[in-house]
């Protein structure tokens, strides 16, 4: 019994290291992207401590660096895309920036030679497998922690996100879809011990086969497949291998939530309640929490 609570007291504090970290090496990764439908390659490499996260658009010859930070995102429809001033974008970021969270990487330079991540298998598992054969390296500076000392709650009609005073991270989500195979899912987890590589990192995203015609109509889902996505019909899941949880879809919007918060620039410490929610009010609740000082502070 004590070698069991020694080995997941040392996975806990693998998982939570107090100091900085970065991966070790370069590593790169090509793939196609979701709304786009352009091929990307995109390569990954250390950074020093409190560079924070940057892309760099290889492809343009200047005003190319792109700070992955909530203030930047301009576009939550469908995804979330950001900007710098001279108007350099990078869009679809969500699950990179949720793999680099849940794999606590604090600092990282990526660079990509166009206008999207790509979407790989619709989940964050390859950007996981990537850094892991990266492997990460910490570094000589304390990670800086946002702790959330008051509530703070976003709303739209039915839909709403808040953010509650906690002592770690913690998230509940709730979502209700017209679809009977996907319907009302609730999903709550702690993020501790490594447990986002087991349960949110393969977590799909996913759409539904009506929609498919108005969203290319729209330039939208142009490269999107049963490759990188799970796709809903009217009675059936269109892909060959189903689902990979049976509340995969809650699952995904979690991973989505997780790499939308990590745009706050540093990981939080508090309780977030997710309700039919999305990227838009995501970011509208991190405008919120940083809108007052009193709401939190850097520990």
């Amino acid at each position: 019994m004590l070698k069991t609570a020694l080995f997941f007291k040392m996975i806990d504090i693998l998982y939570n290291s107090k100091n900085q970290q970065t991966i070790a090496e370069p590593v790169s990764i090509n793939g196609i992207g979701l709304h786009s439908g352009v091929d990307i390659a995109m390569k990954l490499y250390p950074a020093e401590a409190d560079y924070g996260i940057k892309f760099i658009r290889n492809d343009l010859n200047k005003n190319n660096i792109i700070e992955a930070i909530w203030s930047n995102v301009t576009n939550t429809k469908l995804s979330t895309t950001i900007s710098n001033q001279n108007g350099a974008s990078v869009s679809t970021i969500e699950h990179l920036m949720s793999a680099l969270s849940g794999l606590h990487i604090d600092n990282i330079k990526i660079e990509i030679d166009g206008p999207e991540v790509p979407i790989m298998d619709g989940s964050s598992i390859k950007f996981v497998d990537l850094i892991d054969k990266a492997s990460t390296q910490n570094l000589n500076k304390r990670r800086k922690i946002l702790k959330i000392k008051k509530n703070i709650k976003v709303e739209n009609n039915d839909s709403s996100v808040e953010l509650k005073p906690n002592n770690q991270f913690s998230i509940d989500f709730e979502i209700d879809f017209p679809s009977k195979l996907v319907s009302k899912q609730s999903c709550q987890l702690q993020l501790v011990n490594g447990n986002y590589k087991t349960d949110i990192a393969s977590a799909r995203t996913f759409g539904f086969e009506r929609d498919v015609d108005m969203l290319r109509s729209n330039g939208l889902a142009l490269g999107g497949s049963l490759d990188n996505a799970v796709v809903v019909g009217e009675s059936k899941i269109l892909n060959s291998d189903g689902l990979r949880f049976k509340d995969e879809f809650v699952r995904h919007k979690i991973l989505d939530s997780i790499g939308d918060l990590y745009l706050a620039g540093a990981p939080i410490h508090g309780y977030f309640l997710g309700n039919k929610s999305g990227h838009h009010l995501n970011n509208l609740l991190l405008r919120s929490l940083f809108a007052d000082k009193d709401n939190y502070e850097y520990i």
